[in-house]
């Protein structure tokens, strides 16, 4: 896909005799493609048929390069044909069973599509954003593992702030845009596993198991020693809450991964 068409010029718009629209519904296009022709045929053929082949003989050498280097980026940089966890979560050749696989490589995508598409869509079409970064940060020859969380956060905010204000009739709410909905629940995903789900209270200290077994050990009793000292009815009080607190974090993992599918259709820039 290039950035730029000849047929969207304005040496174009002066060919064809019709100036082409910067965005249109489905519809709309179809509308206007069938007035433009009917115009002005000839002009139209030249300019929407013509110019784009030609461009694809000029712009062949190029084209292939940059398939070549897509490709090479997505095969080894990218990734984006499978689900990959991020190395602190998971160490290359480490072993770890399909349930935590499941949820750290979903959500660590989920990071990358915040940190890595959405900061690059923060500056894409923002000339003042994007003046300062490099050509492998911008544009078609772009290494796509640019990140900047702080960029993908704010371009996060802006379209949490989106309403239908500009085209709300009088007395109609104004209310918040689907994309801005969407964004919002993706901002909350990535909080709740950036942020919060990193920092929920270790269940072995909040419930007193870990501070128990360290004085075990330090007063020399085996676990599979009696230990005059212990009430059975403690131990088994603290065990039932490491019970019951490990499967709170099992739910509130699972629900978290339920909200992330509901919204796979919105995680594309």
């Amino acid at each position: 896909m290039r950035l730029f068409y000849w047929s969207n010029s304005k040496f174009a718009n002066k060919i064809r005799g019709v100036e082409k629209p910067f965005a249109l519904s489905g519809d709309g296009w179809d509308e206007w493609n069938k007035n433009a022709k009917s115009k002005y045929p000839i002009r139209y053929w030249f300019v929407e048929e013509f110019l784009d082949k030609l461009q694809n003989v000029v712009y062949w050498p190029i084209d292939t390069l940059y398939s070549v280097k897509y490709y090479l980026v997505n095969r080894f940089i990218d990734q984006s044909y499978a689900l990959v966890a991020h190395k602190s979560n998971i160490k290359r050749g480490q072993w770890m069973d399909l349930p935590e696989r499941i949820l750290y490589c979903m959500f660590d995508e989920l990071v990358d599509f915040v940190e890595i598409e959405k900061a690059y869509a923060n500056f894409r079409w923002n000339d003042d954003k994007s003046k300062d970064k490099k050509w492998w940060q911008v544009g078609k020859w772009r290494l796509r593992t640019y990140r900047n969380k702080d960029a993908g956060i704010d371009y996060l905010n802006w379209e949490m702030s989106l309403t239908n204000e500009e085209w709300a009739e009088d007395g109609e709410e104004i209310k918040p845009t689907d994309q801005a909905i969407c964004a919002k629940e993706i901002y909350d995903l990535y909080n709740w596993y950036v942020n919060i789900r990193p920092n929920r209270p270790d269940v072995y200290d909040v419930t007193g198991w870990s501070a128990y077994c360290d004085d075990k050990r330090d007063r020399g009793i085996g676990f599979m020693n009696t230990d005059p000292e212990e009430n059975k009815d403690d131990t088994k009080k603290m065990l039932a809450e490491i019970t019951k607190l490990e499967l709170q974090y099992e739910e509130e993992d699972t629900e978290m991964l339920i909200r992330l599918i509901k919204i796979r259709q919105s995680l594309w820039t």
